[in-house]
């Protein structure tokens, strides 16, 4: 049974996990492209975010530069927009629309975006339900108790709605984005092409994350359903 249902394993995750290796391949390559394209004004990417913040009111949340490729990031805990040093430093496309991104993050902050609070509340379940959840579920498992193998079910479950909660998360600060550059000028209507394939790239990994964690609940469903019948 453990064999075979290895196998299912592998055959309902493998496009998740294809389409997650393309995503990332997807991202570098749009990333790489257009970060060699200037934006029009010339305007880097921790410039970007600043003014967008401050044209929302948001002069309190800080823009700080952070190690790491692509570890764009906005912390809602210490109002903290961080940019890796491609995007903060860099007048390009990719960088500009990667800052706007983030800024959107925070602009969701501002006005309660639920979905956003919804994420930020599950933080700490999903940090402990990704690693616990599967532990328990596979003890239980194999001491044939069914109730521990539900409750790691459970809390790795939180994991997969996490990650469903983050698409809109996501989606939403690459909307806002977009139409903040716009609208405040930053950017020439023509020049989304560019912010839009780095994005949008961006939103595949995110989709691929949401079906690898489905089906690997999905898994675990099997694996305990099937024991029991």
């Amino acid at each position: 049974m453990f064999l075979g249902g290895y196998g299912l394993y592998i055959l309902i995750s493998l496009p998740a996990l294809i389409l997650g290796l393309w995503a990332q391949a997807r991202v570098r390559s749009a990333f790489n492209k257009y970060s060699k394209v200037p934006g029009g004004r010339g305007i880097a990417g921790a410039q970007a975010a600043r003014m967008i913040l401050d044209a929302n009111g948001l002069h309190h949340v800080n823009v700080e530069q952070v190690q790491g490729f692509l570890s764009d990031h906005y912390d809602p805990r210490s109002k903290t927009l961080r940019l890796s040093p491609q995007v903060y430093q860099s007048p390009s496309l990719a960088a500009v629309g990667v800052a706007a991104h983030e800024a959107g993050h925070a602009i969701q902050d501002k006005v309660k975006y639920g979905p956003l609070g919804l994420r930020s509340a599950m933080v700490p379940s999903v940090q402990i339900g990704s690693w616990l959840g599967p532990l328990i579920f596979m003890a239980g498992l194999f001491l044939n108790a069914t109730p521990v193998a539900w409750l790691g079910l459970l809390l790795f479950g939180a994991t997969a709605v996490f990650a469903l909660v983050t698409l809109p998360v996501e989606f939403d600060a690459s909307k806002r984005a977009k139409e903040i550059l716009v609208t405040q000028g930053m950017l020439a209507p023509q020049e989304l092409k560019g912010v839009t394939a780095v994005l949008d790239a961006a939103a595949l990994t995110y989709v691929a994350a949401a079906l690898q964690a489905i089906t690997t609940l999905l898994y675990y469903v099997f694996l305990l359903t099937g024991r029991r019948n």
